[in-house]
């Protein structure tokens, strides 16, 4: 399904959603340095944006920052245009936009807004941008510009750990798991591979907040493997995907969290 071909000489080109920093950064620039053309995406932070451009233009890949928030459905359809007018061409979708709540609450206190707002960020924005850019790899497709495409949702433990005051985290990554079965499902009869690459403890600025608390627990042996996960072990695992190397693999979850979803005695 995924041998990768380049049918018309081109750089093949990817589409990663919040790119501007942390794992999204990673990936762009992983990807740069195997020859792809990057989209970085990005809502607010175009600083962080322009550096990741730079990141990825010194890694060999051409690239192009595109401010949208795939919450709203105008801006997705923006973010897609542009992107097909700047490569002519989307290889690989990466979903990896997400934000924890505002606020850390107990479930029992969590509220309407913040379980909207995570929820869009996390699950609805990237649902139906899947939607859109799905559509448009099935037309490049039968019209001869790429052999395959690929889909990729980065998730996380949280989608089967309980965190009790991040509910709607919890809850927006559960469903991008099935969301990931859905469309693997849905888009095989078109060569279109759906993976979720599901990160565990991860040094970013999303778990910043709470690093004494992970260093004590990795310390403990909470994972296997005693040390925090980086933005890069994520990056080669969607390279890995985007590269072809499990052809006969859809709907496959690929575990980055240093073997922190083993069931140990």
């Amino acid at each position: 399904m995924n041998d990768r071909p380049r049918s018309d000489g081109k750089a093949q080109a990817a589409l990663v959603t919040g790119a501007g920093r942390g794992i999204g950064r990673a990936i762009a620039i992983a990807l740069a340095e195997c020859g792809w053309s990057v989209v970085i995406n990005y809502r607010s932070n175009a600083a962080a944006a322009e550096e990741t451009l730079r990141m990825v233009e010194s890694a060999g890949g051409e690239g192009v920052a595109v401010r949208a928030d795939v919450g709203k459905a105008d801006e997705r359809r923006r973010l897609v245009d542009e992107a097909l007018r700047a490569f002519g061409r989307i290889d690989l979708l990466v979903n990896n936009a997400a934000m924890a709540p505002r606020e850390r609450r107990d479930v029992l206190e969590t509220t309407e807004a913040s379980f909207d707002e995570v929820m869009t960020v996390n699950l609805k924005g990237p649902f139906f941008l899947t939607q859109i850019v799905a559509k448009a790899m099935v037309k490049l497709i039968e019209g001869g510009v790429i052999a395959n495409a690929t889909i990729i949702n980065i998730g996380s433990v949280s989608a089967y750990a309980s965190s009790a005051n991040r509910a709607e985290y919890c809850l927006s990554k559960a469903g991008l798991a099935m969301m990931t079965a859905l469309y693997a499902d849905r888009l095989a009869q078109h060569g279109i591979g759906v993976f979720e690459v599901r990160p565990g403890i991860i040094r970013t600025d999303m778990t910043a907040a709470v690093k004494d608390k992970y260093d004590r627990l990795i310390a403990e042996g909470l994972t296997p493997i005693k040390r925090w996960g980086e933005p890069g072990d994520v990056a080669q695992a969607v390279v890995a995907i985007a590269e072809g190397r499990f052809p006969f693999s859809t709907g496959e979850v690929i575990n980055v969290d240093g073997g922190f979803h083993l069931r140990r005695l």
